[in-house]
């Protein structure tokens, strides 16, 4: 496809560090609108709700690459982990958030809401997925884990996008336009996944017959 060889010609000049500069972009206005006061009369909330959101959606980012490359055409492969790493970022911004504006580093409490509310333990869940997730986001993880392991425990991100989906639907409490469109995006980027692993399986089996 034409487009998506422009496409893909443009994504390989664009410099890696370049995604990081641009992915940090939401955080520094989200922090310029803290300090103008613009955020309305709960700006804490509106910190944190942005936050998590802006993290879910780089999350949802680096998952669609693969559906893009299989079925438009269009490689941004190079561009994935940085879409994976500022994910994490955002998550953990919105953890710490969590922690100072709501709880003030009160931990008793904080765990005693993490074990009380459905959506904060799921939250939680969602972060310890992503967790090994930043820590191997290097060639040297690859090196040393292998590529085949290496891929398994990044699965991990499918786990993490659920998680992710389901703690922002429960803390919402009702279908939101967004929360709708957001955790119906992450659950069609797994079904895709789904269907490719199956259509494989049964191509083996053919194979082998």
């Amino acid at each position: 496809m034409p487009g998506a060889e422009a496409l893909n010609a443009a994504a390989r000049r664009v410099p890696r560090g370049a995604i990081y500069v641009l992915g940090a972009l939401p955080a520094v206005f989200l922090l310029q609108g803290l300090f103008a006061g613009s955020l309305g009369p709960d700006p804490a909330k509106v910190v944190e709700r942005e936050l998590g959101l802006t993290g879910l959606q780089f999350l949802m980012a680096a998952l669609a690459i693969t559906p893009l490359r299989r079925i438009a055409g269009i490689n941004f492969i190079r561009h994935r982990r940085a879409l994976g790493l500022l994910a994490f970022f955002y998550i953990v911004l919105h953890l710490a958030a969590w922690v100072v504006l709501d709880f003030n580093l009160l931990w008793g409490e904080m765990l005693r809401d993490i074990l009380k509310r459905p959506y904060i333990t799921v939250g939680m869940l969602g972060f310890a997925a992503m967790l090994p997730l930043a820590v191997t986001a290097n060639d040297a993880a690859i090196r040393r884990m292998g590529a085949a392991a290496w891929q398994r425990l990044h699965r991990l991100a499918y786990l993490a996008a659920l998680a992710g989906a389901l703690h922002f639907l429960l803390l919402v409490k009702t279908l939101t336009p967004s929360a709708v469109l957001h955790a119906g995006a992450i659950l069609m980027l797994l079904a895709l996944r789904v269907g490719w692993a199956i259509r494989r399986g049964r191509i083996r089996t053919l194979r082998g017959a």
